[in-house]
């Protein structure tokens, strides 16, 4: 169930803050500076700075502070960061098999309906689409227990050769990039030409499709790919 309001903090503006930590933080658990989270989260840093010290020293501190050092999510801080991705990427993957929504339009969705369900209505979703392990952008789905295994892949931007991959997952934080890399036959599964004609340019053929996919380094991030073997 969601949280109980801290003071006058907004329910979602804080999960919104314990999800970004935690993709930010990566498996590692990384401090993540105030700046890298302003960026993320499109805020002032000063914004940032006052959230972090409410988060820091509530009752039940979701988040280990410090200035200039950034910030830790803590125990319950995770806790609550998977609980709500669970929510996320099960509703997105709701929306996407049972609701036929587009790809590209499923994570705007869950973005506002994560911060509200119930357990008892998590569940019924997780068991009505036999208890998915990942969600329709490739991303893995959270267990209940908080359990989340590491995907082994790598952006694209990491290619050290030309060759064939497989289409690890894409990011879900641009619609209009998720709707042409579609277009492209670029999806979570696929089988993938990559050649890199320069250190800023990738083509990407997909088996599945006829024309080949330009991408520049700034937009190939966000395509992750693993071995064909």
């Amino acid at each position: 169930m969601p949280p109980s309001r801290q003071g006058n903090v907004n329910t979602e503006s804080v999960d919104n803050y314990l999800k970004a930590i935690l993709a930010l933080s990566g498996p590692e658990e990384r401090r993540v500076s105030s700046t890298t989270l302003a960026d993320r989260l499109g805020v002032a840093p000063a914004s940032v700075t006052n959230m972090l010290q409410k988060l820091a020293s509530s009752a039940l501190p979701f988040v280990e502070y410090e200035r200039h050092r950034g910030v830790l999510l803590s125990a319950e801080g995770k806790r609550r960061a998977l609980e709500v991705l669970r929510h996320h990427r099960l509703i997105e993957t709701f929306l996407y098999e049972v609701l036929d929504y587009p790809l590209e339009e499923v994570h705007e969705e869950a973005e506002r309906l994560e911060h509200f369900i119930s357990e008892r209505f998590e569940e019924r979703i997780a068991e009505k689409l036999g208890h998915p392990t990942f969600d329709p952008h490739g991303h893995c789905i959270p267990a209940m227990d908080g359990k989340m295994p590491i995907q082994v892949s790598k952006p694209l931007t990491d290619l050290e050769e030309d060759g064939k991959f497989v289409v690890d997952s894409v990011s879900d934080r641009d619609s209009l990039l998720l709707k042409r890399l579609k277009a492209h036959g670029i999806t979570p599964g696929a089988w993938l030409q990559v050649e890199t004609q320069s250190s800023d340019d990738f083509v990407l053929q997909a088996a599945s499709a006829s024309k080949a996919l330009h991408l520049s380094r700034d937009l190939a991030g966000a395509v992750r790919i693993r071995s064909t073997n």
